[in-house]
């Protein structure tokens, strides 16, 4: 390949996790960021939890964090750069595999890399770096990547995936995330289902349990409550990383803007498989 050609990362989840039609998908996203009905923005947004199941499921939920961002925008400005955080479901791996190329094209349409940016997070830590395979075939960032295209259609994206649940990986990122909010104006999408449970009643009162410490900030009270046999969030490490980042950016809570799980709204999954799902704005 020549070195003047563009690398572009196309999403694999058109026709799975979502429309791989243009007009369907963006008329679907659209659809999900209008009606949600988010409390008014009074300061501008740093970052927002949002879920990353198939849209039929979760779609109707990340419009509320998405909502909340396109409101930000519009009231104090579009960020520079969005950076998504996600993890792998296929398997773990040391540090944080950032997306490497030019640019990423999902049916909405095609996102700059903000490559610079990436390389502002790389520089401060060993366990940050440029790896597109843990990325091929990975939904957890990718499903954001479509509501980011709608509701910032201007904006770059970094796309990493975290690998490990080492807390040294988590403080440098923080750190890193720290340095390209002092470059780039930056908000952060942390991508994380809830708990996964065949009871309903078990989802719905963990899950309140578990926005309950993550919009008062908890960072101990939360990571005290996960772990692999109970995963409270399955993307544990982002919403740490993005809690962490809150605080050092002077962000003393989070705002719960929306809970279902598939068991309100597919009642036949209940005793099978309810998953939750939340939305929360920084």
């Amino acid at each position: 390949m020549k070195q003047s050609e563009r690398i572009v990362r196309v999403a694999h989840g058109g026709g799975r996790w979502f429309s791989g039609s243009h007009d369907e998908l963006v008329s679907e996203v659209t659809g999900y960021i209008d009606h949600a009905d988010v409390p008014v923005v009074s300061k501008k947004l740093i970052g927002v939890i949002a879920p990353h199941a198939g849209y039929v499921y979760s779609g109707p939920i990340a419009g509320y964090s998405f909502r909340a961002l396109r409101d930000s925008a519009d009231k104090f400005g579009s960020p520079d750069t969005v950076v998504i955080l996600g993890l792998s479901h296929s398997g773990g791996f040391s540090g944080v595999a950032l997306m490497d190329g030019d640019a990423v094209s999902t049916p909405v349409s095609e996102s700059e890399l903000d490559v610079e940016g990436g390389q502002i997070l790389a520089e401060m830590s060993e366990r940050i770096r440029f790896e597109y395979s843990p990325h091929a075939c990975e939904h957890s960032a990718e499903n954001q990547i479509p509501f980011v295209q709608v509701a910032l259609p201007h904006a770059k994206l970094i796309v990493g995936l975290i690998g490990d649940h080492d807390r040294k990986t988590r403080t440098e990122l923080v750190k890193a995330l720290q340095k390209l909010a002092e470059k780039r104006e930056i908000v952060v999408v942390a991508s994380t289902d809830l708990l996964h449970n065949a009871d309903y009643e078990t989802v719905s009162d963990t899950d309140r349990v578990t926005l309950s410490k993550i919009a008062a900030l908890d960072e101990v009270g939360l990571e005290e409550s996960w772990s692999f046999d109970h995963q409270v969030c399955c993307g544990i490490a982002p919403v740490l990383t993005l809690m962490e980042f809150a605080e050092t950016q002077g962000v003393e809570s989070g705002s719960v803007l929306r809970y279902r799980n598939s068991g309100d709204d597919h009642p036949e999954s209940r005793g099978s498989w309810v998953v939750g799902y939340g939305a929360v704005s920084f």
